[in-house]
């Protein structure tokens, strides 16, 4: 590789095809459409399907916000069984309450 660019023949055909080459940079995929983009979401209980880290990653690539505890601003609740004060203090504050298969349908899998 490198005696290819150094031989003036070879150079001179690799810049030409380079000259041919129509570069475009990568655009962020853009999350308006999700479903859960500008939500504020929290998870509890356990998670069957895929680990908290794995959810909250998930949830944040599609535009969503994770918090760690429920409050008024609060959107959604993703609760897997053993969900505890977080599902009491969700259904309190009138905040809409999933589990983990109705959260996969709703972000696509």
């Amino acid at each position: 590789l490198v005696d290819a660019f150094q031989n003036p023949a070879e150079r001179a055909a690799i810049d030409a095809l380079a000259a041919q080459l129509a570069i475009q940079p990568v655009q962020a995929r853009s999350q308006v459409d999700s479903p859960v983009a500008g939500l504020t979401v929290v998870f509890t209980g356990t998670l069957e399907k895929m680990t908290r880290a794995e959810a909250k990653a998930r949830a944040e690539a599609l535009g969503a916000k994770v918090s760690g505890s429920v409050s008024a601003k609060t959107d959604l609740l993703v609760a897997g069984p053993g969900a505890g004060s977080k599902a009491k203090d969700a259904e309190r504050l009138g905040v809409r309450i999933i589990d983990e298969d109705a959260w996969l349908a709703l972000i696509g899998g």
